[in-house]
């Protein structure tokens, strides 16, 4: 057990940093592309990549599964959660916008109780506590919380932390490619859907930057962008059945913690790509975040994964 624990959380380390990438290509692209051309094309490139792993990880026959309704609802949920999300790039900083996403484990701790049965110990607590002190002092709260695609990102976060606890539950079930296969389809479809209305109804514009980045109509990106975004196809392809396998072998409680690693990268693409200078708070946030999540791994539970962490 103490090895499926490890693996999940090295599974989950290395899917946050890899979709860390993806955050920072689709913020350049949300001022001159929609959010729904961007979706579609990823979902378009990633089918080859995820039917690749399906075939070598469990056989392609096994994307007819029993679970095939549970799946799509898992998969709507992370499309509402990711839409979300995304949609709050364009009105916020990077590290801002991933900052607020990343109270996820602190939904997580609330739901993983009563959705999961899963005991939750001191250590567990204060590890998701540290690390959420230490995203706010990254974020150094200001003006930009009260920006309305701040809730976006909560928002987002909620959803998302509800479908990986679906993802734990069906975990015996169902392998991490297949839920990852369901997820891109569902995303390339529900993109089609959503730019199809927005294309019938007229809805073109809005004054809001997040608003105006789903509604926006789609135009022919030169090559440069195209290959970004084509780019995220490989990278939602990948990270999606990392982060997917993360919580399909781990316990939820146990690996939650280690979201919180994303926001070493955010602050690092926002200096590369968008000239953001990261302040001493960026250091100090990046420490307490490391410390919980070696405070975490430190637990009982982590070390034997067991139903009881044997904490009080």
């Amino acid at each position: 057990m103490q090895n499926r624990t490890a693996l999940g959380i090295a599974y989950l380390c290395l899917g946050i940093l890899i979709f860390s990438v993806q955050d920072a290509i689709i913020k350049a692209v949300s001022g001159s592309y929609p959010l729904t051309q961007v979706v579609a094309t990823r979902g378009v490139v990633a089918i080859p990549l995820l039917l690749a792993l399906v075939h070598v990880d469990t056989g392609l026959g096994s994307i007819f599964a029993r679970n095939v309704w549970p799946l799509a609802g898992r998969a709507l949920l992370l499309l509402v959660a990711y839409t979300s999300y995304y949609m709050a790039f364009p009105a916020l900083p990077l590290a801002d916008a991933v900052a607020l996403y990343f109270t996820v484990p602190l939904f997580m701790l609330v739901l993983a109780a009563p959705f999961l049965g899963e005991t939750i110990g001191w250590r567990r607590i204060t590890a998701v506590g540290i690390g959420f002190v230490g995203v706010m002092v990254m974020l150094r709260p200001g003006a930009g919380l009260f920006e309305p695609a701040a809730l976006l990102s909560l928002f987002s976060a909620a959803t998302y932390a509800l479908a990986m606890l679906m993802a734990r539950r069906m975990g015996n079930d169902v392998s991490a490619s297949v839920m990852s296969f369901y997820q891109n389809g569902v995303y390339l479809i529900g993109a089609l859907v959503m730019a199809g209305f927005f294309h019938a109804t007229g809805i073109h514009e809005a004054s809001h930057k997040s608003i105006e980045f789903l509604v926006r109509p789609w135009v022919w990106p030169n090559t440069h962008d195209f290959l970004l975004i084509a780019a995220c196809g490989v990278i939602a392809a990948v990270a999606m059945t990392l982060l997917t396998n993360a919580y399909r072998i781990a316990k939820a409680s146990v690996v939650a913690s280690f979201e919180y690693t994303g926001m070493l990268w955010a602050p690092l693409w926002g200096f590369l790509f968008f000239g953001e200078i990261p302040h001493l708070t960026t250091i100090a946030g990046a420490g307490l975040i490391i410390a919980s999540g070696l405070f975490a791994l430190s637990s009982p539970a982590a070390r034997e994964d067991k139903g009881a962490d044997g904490e009080s």
